[in-house]
């Protein structure tokens, strides 16, 4: 993939979800009576430009793509006609500068569960339960006696249902006290109970860094994503060459694998084809050769070697209604919100790796791999990053629409605004801030693009 279609994507998804932010603001403050000056989309020189209405907004459309903006009438930056004095955005009540303010982010966090709604209510839930592929030698995992066929049912008394609950409450787990008490079901259908101990701070953080958590435990789980072979057809091509369900494909011909989808890849190109696999067991390398199968699909040729990601048992599919869709796209927003802020917060205490900030680089580098993957995976995205923004935009910090919501709570309370040089100092804080955090995030970019 080329560093265009990444920065093509990146401008889409940013420009997008800026514009449903400003819009939120845009709308509100309408709706409420103050008077609005511009509605950019986009920075810089105006490429297109209207105006419309009895308050003869101006519409911009804008050369730079990354965003855009609200200007509405604030006698702070300039003078007011009189008769336009009561619509300035200082002399409107408190609560609706606030609600004007809160707008903005409400909109990305709508916009969110929107797509999670439509997606949900198209597509159903395809849910494979989190089962254990492999445990590494002598690692936390192998000390809890956790096992191969394990499949984790809870973890401190919560339900776990997905493999995103078992990384949340994982990580949850690990950047709280460092001890995660699961719940088993074991391959032969018993249960039992399994502690994962990490009582060193030190370790503990390090889990919490990207990719980190379950190498650092010692776990590997059946994903889509990993290699790791789910089921295996009777008497197929793979089942003959001794390939098990639980094995971990590492290379095909000697190319490295880094996800399902490169095994899918080369094989379905080569039909009738002996090639060689090398796939990880019980900790320990070993190469097989086998014939690829050959299957007519869409008039095409194409290889088959019959395994597939998933176990048939483990795959649970929910077509949902309407309603079921909507309610079901509240419950991820709010649980994926609600993990941002005690993930953030953590991190601010230092219990969470600061390595998770991303910046522009890795955020490009997401949107594009997101968009070539297919429709559903950049609207995934696309979610996570619009609720990442909402979220992000209600920090306390005086530049963002956080901080400005303080500003107008405290001139609410105390009846009167803030002295210039207080709100001042606040913006030179709140861009102290930013900028440290961007550098971090741009130095975690620089680190991951140089391994």
């Amino acid at each position: 993939m080329t560093l265009v279609w990444y920065v093509l994507w990146f401008v889409v998804a940013v420009g997008l979800l800026v514009t449903v932010h400003e819009f939120g603001h845009f709308w509100v403050a309408r709706r409420l009576g103050f008077k609005v000056l511009r509605f950019s989309v986009g920075f810089g020189k105006p490429l297109l430009t209207h105006i419309g209405g009895a308050d003869r907004v101006e519409y911009v459309l804008a050369a730079v793509p990354l965003g855009g903006y609200v200007k509405l009438l604030d006698e702070r930056e300039g003078p007011v006609e009189p008769a336009d004095l009561a619509r300035s955005f200082t002399r409107r009540p408190p609560w609706q500068r606030i609600v004007v303010l809160l707008a903005g982010p409400a909109f990305n966090i709508i916009f969110a569960i929107l797509l999670l709604w439509g997606m949900l209510w198209n597509f159903g839930v395809s849910e494979w339960h989190p089962r254990v592929a492999d445990v590494l030698p002598n690692s936390v995992a192998a000390h809890a006696g956790l096992r191969s066929g394990d499949e984790i049912t809870a973890i401190n008394g919560s339900r776990v249902a997905t493999p995103r609950d078992l990384v949340f409450g994982l990580l949850d787990a690990m950047s709280s006290n460092g001890e995660a008490d699961l719940h088993v079901r074991a391959s032969d259908g018993s249960e039992r109970d399994a502690v994962l101990a990490v009582p060193d701070t030190t370790q503990r953080r390090k889990l919490t860094e990207p990719t980190e958590l379950f190498p650092g435990l010692g776990i590997e789980l059946w994903l889509p994503s990993e290699g790791v072979v789910g089921d295996v057809t009777p008497d197929g091509p793979a089942q003959r060459a001794g390939i098990r369900a639980g094995d971990h494909i590492v290379a095909i011909d000697g190319s490295p694998v880094k996800s399902f989808e490169d095994i899918a890849r080369h094989v379905s190109g080569h039909p009738g084809a002996h090639v060689s696999v090398t796939y990880r067991r019980d900790g320990a390398e070993q190469t097989t050769q086998l014939q690829v199968g050959a299957a007519e699909e869409g008039g095409k040729r194409i290889g088959r070697i019959g395994i597939a990601s998933v176990p048939k048992n483990m795959l649970v599919h929910t077509s949902l209604g309407a309603g079921g869709a909507l309610a079901r796209a509240c419950d991820e927003a709010w649980s994926m919100t609600l993990m941002q802020g005690r993930m953030f917060w953590r991190m601010v205490l230092g219990k969470i790796s600061f390595k998770n900030l991303s910046g522009p680089v890795s955020i490009a580098q997401f949107a594009g791999e997101s968009a070539e993957a297919g429709v559903a995976p950049f609207l995934n995205f696309l979610v996570v990053i619009s609720l990442s923004l909402g979220f992000l935009n209600l920090l306390p910090i005086p530049i963002l629409d956080g901080g400005q919501i303080v500003f107008q709570l405290v001139e609410w309370l105390k009846g009167s605004p803030l002295s210039e040089r207080a709100q001042a100092l606040g913006q030179q804080v709140g861009i102290a801030l930013l900028i440290v955090l961007m550098g971090v995030a741009l130095y975690n970019d620089i680190a991951r693009q140089f391994g």
